[in-house]
């Protein structure tokens, strides 16, 4: 019964680099703050996967226990392994056998329909979508990536975050024009440091594009200064990348760090 997570592993999030952190002072004053609920989107990172099957120790379920202390009571984890912002936007996404949360149609959808079902009581909304846009773009066997197809997978995650996905997200945060919950949008870490370190330009240049599109619609929560900026000497001790898995995603302390972004970027 490994093939099936395997292929979600190879399917799932790419390089987990971090967004830069926010002044934890500037933004925490235009933050609306904790509430009743809290939504958690995107991709394998969201959801938690590991590749020994532990789902529930993910960034988002560690944020969750930081939030019930702010008086957070309802978590609803809509992460979907293997998600890209295309299947965000479209739905069938490849790991949706494994979601916690069940829905109909895509992940979009259902978030807007959580959000308006509990207006002005969802605070904040976590995403982090992008990495499984470019990750088939880059062969670790040879360490080259087809950058042509890079920028333009790129430029899709960019125009379906600012046309489509952070409009639509904020839009159902307002209620009655006033933005009633936090958005936050994390970035990458390049897991691929050790074994391919001139993927490192590609992974910043995805995490530039993030921060530039979440401009406007919410904060940035720079994962890839968390894992220890552009040499990423934590590779080893925060993902599986080391162990016979050679799997990309973070291990519980991983997922810690990037819980422990989230908190510091938002002071909460």
């Amino acid at each position: 019964h490994l093939v099936m997570p395997l292929l979600i592993a190879f399917l799932l999030s790419f390089t987990l680099v971090p967004v830069a952190f926010a002044s934890s002072q500037t933004t925490a004053a235009s933050l609306a703050g904790p509430k009743k609920y809290y939504l958690a989107l995107g991709d394998s990172l969201a959801y938690g996967y590991q590749p020994d099957l532990n789902f529930d120790d993910g960034y988002a379920n560690d944020f969750s226990v930081d939030l019930k202390a702010h008086g957070m009571t309802t978590y609803a984890n809509m992460g979907c392994p293997g998600e890209t912002s295309v299947t965000f936007l479209n739905g069938k996404c490849p790991g949706a056998i494994l979601r916690k949360y069940l829905y109909v149609g895509s992940q979009l959808n259902a978030a807007v329909h959580y959000l308006q079902q509990h207006a002005g009581q969802v605070s904040p909304v976590t995403l982090d979508i992008g990495a499984n846009d470019v990750l088939p773009d880059i062969n670790t066997s040879t360490c080259s990536v087809n950058v042509s197809k890079f920028d333009a997978d790129l430029a899709t995650v960019d125009t379906n975050l600012t046309q489509t996905i952070l409009p639509a997200l904020k839009q159902a945060l307002t209620v009655n024009g006033q933005v009633t919950g936090d958005l936050l949008l994390m970035n990458y870490y390049n897991a691929y440091q050790n074994i391919c370190p001139s993927t490192l330009p590609y992974v910043q240049l995805l995490n530039q594009h993030l921060a530039s599109d979440i401009s406007g619609f919410g904060s940035l929560v720079d994962v890839f200064t968390a894992f220890g900026g552009p040499s990423q000497p934590n590779v080893c001790s925060y993902t599986w990348m080391c162990t016979i898995f050679k799997d990309i995603h973070p291990k519980d302390k991983g997922y810690s760090v990037i819980a422990a972004a989230f908190e510091s970027t938002t002071g909460y």
